[in-house]
């Protein structure tokens, strides 16, 4: 790291201590002289041991918290009192160690959404895969190490719908910045609010059949802006200086809205997605799937002012029902002035399916000397799953409100995931037999033109616990062919313990002899917008051995089933076998 990063890193750590100390203004001065100090000493002894991994340790406390939005009150679950949760800082290499206590009424996990967790599965914290969840008043020590990544990810609970509110950002610093090194950075996490506590909207909506409720706000770092009833005071400011150039981590933590996002008469450059380097990209909007993270480059160098800033959402399934309004919050720089709704950025239009696909193809990986990409040329493991919604018949005495009196469902290749009651992890380190079946086929049961616009009405979804198997090492390509039945959709598809190469995607039916393919510099993704009526092909190495978890981060297409689970055994070696579980996982 040379002198310019290590000062960088030197003010973001200051910068950390004072939030960490809001009240004492002297405690954020003090630290910033000792770091400064700290600089000296680092750049008397030369870079070396400068980046030597450390171990970075957080609590974080799960309780209630009492909040007001949109004129109404409710009692939420956040972590540490804040909403957004607090951000988990570290560089690329560091260990982390997050203590979760739950102080809630509800059962929890926590997931590190982005992390590879390379031999450390137990920590990955999806709810009935990797662990069962944290009853009230337990605790659990979650541990991982940043390996071969930078960048922005986020964490956010995963059991139910509680990352509703129990979410928050993850900041890792590289060794070295192949962009232009910013003068500050800030965090944007974009989310969705609903009056109605966000695990009732949940139970209602499984038990009556249909869809949920739909969000009555989107929100910006927990704001939801001037456009909302009764929000003003509630809006999300950025204050900013004239002429320098800002690093933005932009999130979208939403429960089930894919959002764009543009600020008012400035450009975006994107330089990282989901924790890896991009070539650059700049445009005026960019497109975020729940689950997804973009970090861009924002010079301030208009005349000064008041600029609006905001997000509006992408809905491509047909007759769906969800908020189709602007979240916005304020950039201010130079001289201050009134902004007016001539700043209101342009948005695309809410089913605006060519931009998003314009922006999704527009993405590269850096791909340079410094940041070679390992895209798999060959292919030892081929995969092809169907995804999409699906209805079942409603039980018996009971009256469903779903398509044509049923109950929405959906799946992969048909088949509806179960939770079990032991997690998937556990059963298959401790040979548990009865948990799961290791027969998620590798290609659909059910042969059909997915994507018709007059598709098959027979096709009811196995409700059922299976695992597909990967041999360790192999070059996995996967298809992912979204159907049309019930109507096609955009679906955010996110695998834990990967990420992926995005080498293709297109509309209609997958085919493989006219595919274009990038097998150079394709997008490394966590999450992958498989294209409304079309099909998204990627690539991984399974080197990673463990229960890795993959569904649609639209969270109501996972509660009704859209997701399945890999198995990848063991390599030979300590270096490719998963230790053992901690002493104190959660019990189930």
């Amino acid at each position: 790291m040379d002198a310019q990063a290590r000062c960088y890193s030197l003010k973001t750590a200051a910068r950390q201590l004072a939030v960490l100390h809001p009240h004492s203004q002297s405690f954020a001065i003090a630290a910033y002289i000792v770091l400064t100090a700290l600089l000296v000493l680092s750049n008397a002894a030369g870079s070396k041991g400068w980046n030597v991994p450390q171990t970075r340790v957080y609590n974080f406390t799960v309780h209630p918290l009492s909040i007001t939005r949109l004129c109404s009150s409710k009692s939420i679950v956040s972590v540490n009192g804040k909403f957004p949760g607090p951000t988990i800082y570290a560089n690329e290499g560091d260990r982390i160690i997050v203590r979760v206590t739950n102080r809630a009424q509800y059962d929890i996990t926590i997931h590190w959404h982005g992390i590879r967790q390379i031999l450390s599965c137990w920590a990955d914290g999806p709810a009935y895969i990797t662990q069962c969840p944290l009853q009230t008043g337990q605790s659990y020590v979650y541990n991982f190490t940043v390996t071969g990544q930078s960048g922005t990810l986020l964490w956010h609970a995963h059991e139910t719908w509680l990352r509703g509110t129990v979410y928050g950002a993850i900041v890792i610093f590289p060794e070295a910045y192949p962009y232009t090194f910013p003068d500050e950075e800030h965090v944007i996490i974009l989310g969705e609010w609903w009056k109605a506590n966000v695990e009732d909207v949940e139970t209602q909506a499984l038990q009556a059949g249909n869809g949920p409720a739909i969000a009555d706000a989107y929100t910006m770092n927990g704001l939801p802006g001037p456009l909302y009833n009764c929000s003003l005071q509630d809006t999300y400011v950025m204050k900013l200086h004239r002429n320098k150039t800002y690093l933005l981590r932009i999130v979208n933590a939403a429960l089930n809205t894919e959002l764009f996002f543009s600020i008012a008469n400035h450009s975006l450059t994107v330089v990282e997605i989901d924790g890896d380097f991009t070539k650059h990209y700049t445009t005026n909007i960019i497109f975020l799937t729940p689950g997804q993270t973009t970090n861009v480059l924002l010079k301030t160098d208009q005349g000064g002012g008041r600029y609006y800033m905001g997000a509006s959402p992408y809905m491509s399934a047909v007759k769906v029902p969800f908020q189709n309004t602007v979240t916005l919050g304020f950039l201010v720089y130079g001289e201050s002035s009134t902004a007016t709704t001539s700043n209101i950025p342009s948005f695309p239009a809410s089913n605006d399916t060519n931009f998003v696909t314009q922006f999704s193809n527009s993405l590269r990986s850096l791909d340079d000397p410094s940041h070679p990409e390992g895209v798999p040329q060959t292919v030892d493991k081929s995969l092809f799953f169907t995804v999409g919604l699906g209805a079942k018949p409603c039980a018996p005495n009971q009256t469903c409100q779903g398509p044509n009196g049923n109950n929405f469902t959906a799946s992969m290749n048909n088949i509806s995931l179960i939770l079990p009651k032991v997690a998937i992890l556990q059963a298959y380190y401790f040979n548990i037999s009865g948990v799961f079946q290791s027969t998620f086929p590798d290609s659909p049961l059910s042969v059909f033109d997915y994507t018709a616009t007059n598709p098959p009405n027979n096709l009811t979804p196995e409700s059922a616990t299976k695992v597909n198997v990967i041999p360790f090492n192999s070059n996995v390509q996967l298809i992912l062919q979204d159907t049309s039945l019930l109507g096609a959709e955009n679906h955010p598809i996110h695998l834990h313990g990967y990420s992926f190469y995005i080498v293709g995607q297109g509309f209609g039916n997958y085919q493989a002899s006219s595919a274009n393919f990038n097998l150079v510099d394709p997008p490394r993704r966590n999450t992958v917008g498989v294209p409304v009526g079309g099909w998204a092909a990627i690539r991984f190495k399974a080197d990673n051995p463990g229960v890795w978890y993959m569904h649609c981060h639209l969270e109501i297409h996972t509660t009704w089933g859209l997701a399945m689970a890999f198995i990848v055994p063991n390599g030979i070696g300590a270096n490719q076998t998963l230790p053992p579980p901690p002493s104190d996982l959660p019990a189930c």
